[in-house]
């Protein structure tokens, strides 16, 4: 049995969106047939939705499996916050706890209920939810039931069981990264129906994506931390021991950093994080399993330390970034030293998966080199076909200038084959500035002939050109044999002049950065003052969320203040056009957020700044002071009837105003009373002329006013 609220309408009042995102709507009304179904979302992309509102319609309690006991933890108070009935099982639980939950959800007092794939899959459990009206299975993060996916968990193969227990309930499952052979294994490992298949847009139109070469990467890390205060962040790492080094020297350099990783307590672990969700710190170095479990929605940008060992992977890792849909940004620091380093873990241990990983590392790799759009890339990684770069990227943002670069190539090509093809890239760079290393002396790489002959270049110049010798098919690199550089058949055509090289040059690059940066660091006057109210709702929401004992997100979203601070709304009816603002948080916190914006526009007035609602904001504090409109009048500067307008907008808006000293009661009858027969929209002049010019417009607007405000 359905309850008879429609699905926009709880979007709206619970939630606090106006329209559903691509699929979302469809997705929902399958649910509602009872069919199951396969979603491929992007991560931010609004998969909760598409069971949660499906849940609040339908008698009975969803059960949504999740693999992480923050995840669940994230979720159930997200959605309490916008009043809807929720609660998980798990393990943080006390007996107490646990049997409150069990009650709640026997009661049939639970709209949704979170649990690990073990706790639903368990035979007890699973006996005990046979006998309730549950409404369907939500299996988030599914890709962890394959084995061909990059997160597989053996516990979620335990959910094989739901369709032959339940086989009238509808299942969905939910991923945000799965390719083909995943998806086509998720729905055999979950024994689906005939399920519907929904793959959403994987664009993240709002993150911005970045590759730069591996060198000097603390440096580059805490000057881009250091021009972006206030502003949360990841910082992935390859191993347990990179997070601590890197955490260490960011500390050093004055950056409030902490690692994560499994080797860490659970209490300091559980610490780490519940700082971070809180906003207690800004700053994670961590192995890539740390932030699966969170719903933070401000973290603002994500740094690969080092290069993922697949694009799923480090899809899944950016997409913890801008999950509010604000602008975001990632940087991919690469190096060769990478790919060897997975190349030796993957062969090292065999297996039948060995090709695979290999050619996903490659297309990773491929990805990290790319000197053309990087989304195209991605996009089409996923099956989703792209034919216009994104302009939002590094490359879009700042496209390669070429050069000769045939005499170049044949430089290193020469050293290469004098070499005997046995030098690593670092080694062959040396030989080509002329190096004065002991051990190019001691090997005798002084002697050869083009031993400093590319001197004209430094360090960067040749890791850059070499790169892009590697991308072009004219060197490749010997990873199973000490990654020494290795001359390709097109290499040899370019040595003997039989084939023309085009480089992009690093000077061009770094040029184009330069003034990217200039420029971008130049704001107008208009955004630094939104910036600035950003931040004091930014601190307003940190202490009503320490207040509350939830994470400041859960409050608004960093998209809500952005809206805020742009469109600066001093009303009810202003608030409720706020995305996030859903009829509880409206009514939670609605009034202290009108309150700062009121506060912060009025000093702004003060100050002979142009802000939007400045003057609205003027004319009510002479109003509450006690001043006459003729006062107020001559004290702004302004002619009356405006200052009348501004009054009975303000009271439409819900500010106390006394209004019957302006028009009287049985006026403003007449007016609402006639307005109520005229067609929309309603204009001030068929009224003025219906009472034959005796009610003025003054008093019109005063009673139009009252109406609207109801």
């Amino acid at each position: 049995m359905r309850e008879s609220m429609s699905p926009e309408l709880i979007l709206q009042k619970y939630f606090g969106y106006n329209s559903f995102r691509a699929q979302q709507k469809e997705i929902i009304e399958t649910v509602l047939s009872g069919r199951d179904a396969v979603v491929l979302m992007p991560t931010g992309g609004g998969k909760s939705i598409c069971y949660q509102i499906p849940a609040m319609m339908l008698e009975g309690t969803c059960i949504v499996v999740s693999p992480l006991i923050s995840l669940m933890k994230d979720q159930v108070e997200a959605l309490r916050a916008n009043g809807i009935t929720a609660a998980y099982l798990n393990s943080s639980l006390s007996s107490a706890e646990q049997r409150s939950v069990e009650s709640a959800l026997y009661n049939g007092n639970l709209k949704l209920l979170y649990v690990s794939p073990e706790k639903l899959a368990g035979e007890a459990f699973m006996s005990a939810i046979a006998q309730l009206p549950i409404t369907m299975f939500a299996i988030d993060e599914a890709h962890c039931i394959s084995s061909w996916g990059h997160d597989f968990r053996p516990e979620y193969t335990r959910l094989k069981l739901l369709k032959s227990k339940f086989p009238n309930i509808p299942l969905i499952a939910l991923t945000a990264t799965a390719d083909r052979i995943t998806r086509k294994d998720i729905i055999e490992q979950l024994a689906l129906a005939n399920p519907a298949s929904f793959i959403a847009s994987f664009d993240r139109p709002n993150i911005f994506l970045e590759a730069r070469p591996g060198q000097k990467k603390i440096e580059q890390i805490t000057t881009f931390i250091q021009e972006r205060p206030m502003k949360a962040g990841i910082i992935y790492c390859l191993s347990r021991k990179n997070t601590e080094e890197v955490s260490g020297k960011l500390q050093a350099k004055g950056i409030k950093a902490m690692c994560y990783h499994a080797g860490m307590s659970d209490d300091l672990r559980a610490k780490v994080q519940e700082d971070f969700i809180n906003d207690e710190i800004l700053v994670v170095c961590a192995t890539v399993a740390f932030g699966m479990g969170i719903d933070k929605s401000n973290v603002r940008w994500v740094i690969h330390h080092n290069l993922p060992q697949n694009i799923e992977g480090y899809y899944q890792e950016i997409g913890r970034a801008g999950r509010d849909g604000s602008k975001a940004e990632t940087i991919l620091f690469y190096s060769f030293r990478d790919v060897a380093i997975f190349r030796d873990i993957f062969n090292s241990n065999g297996g039948p998966q060995l090709e695979l990983k290999l050619s996903k590392l490659d297309r990773m790799q491929q990805y990290a080199e790319a000197l053309s759009c990087r989304r195209r890339m991605l996009l089409n990684y996923f099956g989703e076909q792209v034919d216009q770069d994104c302009g939002a990227c590094d490359v879009c943002k700042n496209p390669p200038q070429y050069i000769d670069g045939t005499v170049t190539a044949q430089k290193a090509l020469s050293a290469v084959a004098r070499l005997n093809q046995r030098v690593s890239a670092n080694v062959l760079i040396d030989v080509l500035r002329g190096s004065g290393k002991r051990e190019i002396f001691e090997r005798g790489y002084n002697k050869i002939k083009t031993y400093g002959a590319g001197r004209e270049f430094g360090q960067r110049e040749w890791q850059y050109f070499i790169q892009q010798l590697v991308n072009l098919g004219i060197f490749e690199i010997a990873y199973d044999d000490y990654n020494v550089v290795r001359i390709t058949d097109l290499g040899n055509d370019v040595l003997y002049g039989k084939a023309p090289v085009k480089l992009a040059s690093l000077e061009k690059k770094l040029e184009r950065d330069k003034e990217a940066k200039k420029a971008a660091k130049k704001k107008s006057s208009k955004e630094q003052l939104k910036d600035e109210l950003f931040e004091r709702l930014r601190e307003l929401r940190s202490r009503l969320a320490k207040a509350k004992g939830v994470p400041p997100y859960i409050i608004f979203a960093d998209t809500a203040l952005h809206a805020m601070s742009e469109h600066k709304p001093t009303s009810d009816p202003e608030l409720l056009q706020i995305p996030g603002m859903g009829e509880r948080k409206l009514a939670l916190y609605g009034e202290a957020f009108k309150e700062e914006i009121k506060k912060y526009v009025l000093e702004k007035a003060k100050t002979g700044s142009q802000v939007k609602g400045a003057t609205y904001m003027q004319t009510l504090e002479m109003h509450q002071q006690g001043l006459t409109v003729p006062m107020i009048a001559q004290t702004r500067g302004l002619n009356e009837n405006t200052i009348y307008s501004h009054l009975s907008s303000l009271y439409a808006g819900g500010e106390d105003i006394d209004i019957f000293q302006f028009v009287t009661e049985s006026e403003v009858n007449l007016v609402i009373d006639f307005a109520k027969k005229m067609e929309p929209p309603i204009t001030l002049r068929p009224i003025y002329d219906a009472f034959e010019e005796k009610i003025s417009y003054t008093k019109i607007k005063f009673a139009l006013a009252y109406h609207q405000r109801g």
